[in-house]
């Protein structure tokens, strides 16, 4: 081994102790002299697991697209490492879902000058079939009503159609705010409003159609009529992101370039320049594939037919790796229930961990579980959820149960105080304060917790981006976050008292004046029919 291949190993291991040191180990403060919790903070905070298993998830396994082969292999790896722990796990079919295998991206600028761009496939898109496209690009005209569109169409046929708002800045607006007089930033707000007002992403300019989480029915309606491609962007508010979503188009290609890449090739249509692009794409359409959500389960000693249940969804994007949407939600469940196993091998009640697939498609995976285990979901104790990114859990919900007060707030009694004064919970009526897979257990009147995470700037920079990867994960957070899952779901599982289904009646509240109306029997909060079993199709 060279000389410098040993100093890189050396540095990476001792960057890596220094991630994985704990930096409040020292410090806990524990309200009760409960072994059991002692271990749980031993285990999560002194030996933690998750920056392994995140190396693994996010940079080996990668991105779990809904009905992607890497989705698959991603399920059989959880289910690997359950079993290695001594977890009993499973991979349980749901349904199908549209397959699809991502291969490289190549989009290039050819002329009036050559440029690489800066940019990728929608997911699902269709390739280009191991040739290349060369191709003019041109603007997505403003009509006023969709019979000029349909008369125009013609005109797109064989083009680049670029269908997105140009961006009159790729500076994030505090870039903005902490350098621009004010009256240059007002001038800027201005522009950045107007373009959007015109570009509106719902109904594009006349067209009748929309541009929905991708291309949406546009991008098919100009599939229709002979489009070479259709290029999006949908830039977040910080430096270099890439809002990736999908395309149901099966002939034309559908990419996403990055804000500064769109605007460039976007003023050369505008300014009559000429631009023409190249597309190398490499994908594969698959056809129906079968999709899973992935189970794990310590079996209770006491009282087996009731359940803890841990929740994160599965799936993701796959512009980036996944990682904080949900990767960080996926990794705190799996770190929860290994040391659950080592400190907890007997629980009260059965501790089940689930793993959901196609949340991003509607709730699908957890829908699909609710709806196929009515029984169960009589046993629930306690469903909590993660899902809303890499940071400590700083809010815990209510999910609507009247009694949840009594519940939650003995169980955060009993945990240590660094964990409990960065946390807040808001009573019955509030808010998960991030989540979703939550809803599917709430609407069937199962006590359903969203644990809700710092922000990190979730929204702004990672959700649902080409930068959701493995270094936005903030790991000593990560560790206890996993740390806190593992401790609801003891404490829940020996509470001697289960959760009553009694809900909370918001709308008796808000008549009464918000939170001291009176509680009541509703439906909180009301289910929605969800897309199950086959894959819904644009409509």
């Amino acid at each position: 081994m060279s000389p410098t291949r040993t100093r890189a190993r050396r540095y990476l291991a001792a960057a890596a102790l220094l991630l994985i040191t704990p930096v409040i180990a020292s410090a806990q403060t524990f309200p009760t002299e409960d072994a059991v919790i002692k271990r749980l903070w031993s285990l999560g905070m002194d030996s933690s697991r998750v920056q392994q298993l995140a190396q693994s998830l996010l940079d080996s396994v990668g991105p779990r697209l809904s009905g992607s082969p890497l989705q698959k292999n991603a399920n059989d790896w959880v289910v690997q490492e359950y079993t290695k722990w001594g977890i009993t796990a499973r991979n349980e079919q749901v349904g199908t879902w549209r397959g699809w295998r991502r291969g490289h991206s190549h989009i290039d600028l050819r002329t009036p000058r050559v440029r690489s761009l800066e940019g990728t496939m929608l997911a699902y898109s269709p390739g280009t079939g191991g040739k290349t496209i060369e191709a003019p690009a041109i603007v997505l005209p403003r009509f006023a009503d969709t019979s000029e569109f349909v008369r125009w169409l013609p005109q797109a046929r064989g083009k680049l159609v670029l269908v997105s708002a140009p961006m009159p800045t790729c500076r994030p607006v505090e870039n903005w705010t902490a350098n621009a007089e004010p009256a240059v930033k007002a001038r800027m707000d201005s522009l950045r409003s107007a373009i959007q007002r015109e570009w509106s992403g719902q109904n594009v300019r006349g067209t009748g159609h929309s541009l929905a989480l991708g291309s949406g029915s546009l991008g098919v309606r100009l599939e229709q009529a002979g489009v070479a491609g259709v290029i999006t962007s949908r830039p977040k508010d910080a430096w270099g992101s890439i809002d990736v979503f999908e395309t149901y188009n099966t002939k034309a290609p559908a990419v996403a370039l990055s804000c500064e890449d769109y605007g460039l090739v976007f003023r050369l249509a505008e300014n009559n320049q000429s631009p023409t692009l190249r597309l190398d794409l490499d994908a594969d359409l698959l056809g129906e594939q079968p999709i899973f959500n992935t189970i794990g389960m310590i079996r209770g000693s006491e009282k087996p037919d009731e359940y803890v249940v841990l929740s994160a969804h599965f799936d993701s994007w796959d512009g980036g790796s996944g990682a904080t949407d949900n990767g960080t939600g996926t990794l705190t469940m799996m770190e929860a229930m290994r040391i659950l196993k080592l400190a907890y091998p007997n629980p009260k009640r059965t501790i089940l961990v689930g793993h959901w697939t196609a949340e991003e498609k509607g709730l699908v995976g957890s829908r699909a579980f609710t709806e196929d285990n009515p029984k169960m979901l009589e046993g629930i104790q306690a469903v909590f959820n993660q899902d809303n990114g890499t940071g400590r859990i700083v809010r815990v919900g209510g999910g609507g149960m009247v009694n949840s007060p009594k519940h939650i707030n003995a169980w955060m009694a009993k945990m240590p105080a660094e964990f409990t004064r960065q946390m807040t919970f808001g009573g019955p009526g509030s808010p998960s304060g991030g989540g979703s897979d939550d809803a599917s257990f709430a609407c069937h009147g199962v006590p359903a917790f969203g644990l809700g995470a710092h922000g990190w700037n979730y929204g702004q920079y990672t959700w649902h981006t080409n930068r959701d990867t493995y270094d936005k994960v903030v790991f000593d957070e990560l560790k206890g976050n996993a740390t806190i899952a593992a401790m609801f779901a003891y404490l829940a599982s020996e509470d001697p008292e289960k959760v009553s289904r009694e809900r909370v009646d918001l709308a008796a509240r808000a008549s009464a004046g918000g939170a001291g109306g009176p509680p009541g029997a509703m439906t909180w909060p009301a289910c929605q029919a969800a897309p199950r079993k086959t894959n819904p199709r644009l409509r």
